[in-house]
């Protein structure tokens, strides 16, 4: 009988030490959730850029600081009224200094042509001295050919052919 009360008085410490073991884990998670909030209220959101700095301007005592006012970025010039766009650069193959184009409809680009060659950092002029369908020269290219173009200075993807009339 004295081995059964204590077995009995043991399972009943456990469940005991078991249910106190339980409840200080959850109040260990909760304030380890509250510490992490802290934390992350004082760091920029994963994820998103951290926000930028205004300089702001002092102004006399007792008056609110005014934010200094920012300058919006130029915009990119515009192409001059003898210049037409004829086509968009697709690929740059550095290695070779070669442009693949697509052209627009209705527009041709033929050898001795001039070029302005226009993109966010790219601003170029030349004369268009070879071309190639295929890997085989020819004198013109239309709407329809796959087609590169030796150029000489460096092109990105996605930037503005236009062709200066003469």
């Amino acid at each position: 009988m004295a081995r059964k009360a204590r077995a009995k008085a043991k399972r009943r410490k456990t469940t005991i030490t078991k249910t106190a073991r339980r409840k200080k884990t959850v109040r260990k998670t909760k304030t380890i959730r509250k510490q992490a909030a802290k934390k992350a209220s004082r760091l920029p959101a994963r994820g998103k850029a951290p926000t930028a700095k205004v300089a702001v301007k002092q102004g006399p005592v007792g008056q609110r600081p005014q934010p200094a006012t920012v300058k919006p970025l130029p915009s990119p010039p515009r192409p001059t009224a003898q210049e037409q766009r004829i086509g968009v650069v697709t690929h740059y193959y550095s290695h070779l200094s070669v442009v693949a184009m697509q052209l627009e409809p209705g527009a041709t680009l033929r050898e001795g042509d001039t070029i302005h060659i226009r993109g966010h950092t790219t601003d170029f002029t030349q004369k268009v001295e070879s071309l190639e369908v295929n890997h085989a020269p020819v004198n013109e290219a239309g709407p329809n050919d796959d087609f590169g173009l030796k150029v000489s200075e460096h092109a990105r993807e996605h930037d503005i052919v236009y062709k200066v009339r003469s």
